[in-house]
């Protein structure tokens, strides 16, 4: 999985395009956020992998829950849905 920055100097260290394969964590909606927000994770994985697990839910079950990006922000089920339909999404 990628970290940031991962180079000496951070140099080339931003690759263009989604990272699928940055860390990120499953949470359910209405967690309440917060200090102790890393702890309320549900599951961790690549983006990519989150996403699929996300869409194998049904449309109202996925509702439930939101996907939090390392260094980045939310992701919910509008956006993950459109998201795991992109040509160049990693799982079929």
């Amino acid at each position: 999985m990628t970290d940031h920055p991962s180079t000496f100097r951070a140099k080339d260290c931003n690759r263009g395009g989604i990272q699928w394969d940055g860390r990120a964590t499953l949470h359910g909606e209405g967690n309440g956020g917060g200090l102790l927000d890393g702890a309320k994770g549900l599951r961790n994985g690549s983006f990519a992998e989150l996403i699929h697990l996300v869409m194998l839910m049904s449309p109202t079950e996925r509702r439930r829950y939101y996907i939090e990006k390392l260094g980045d922000r939310g992701f919910h089920a509008a956006e993950i849905e459109a998201l795991s339909s992109r040509d160049d999404f990693p799982i079929s």
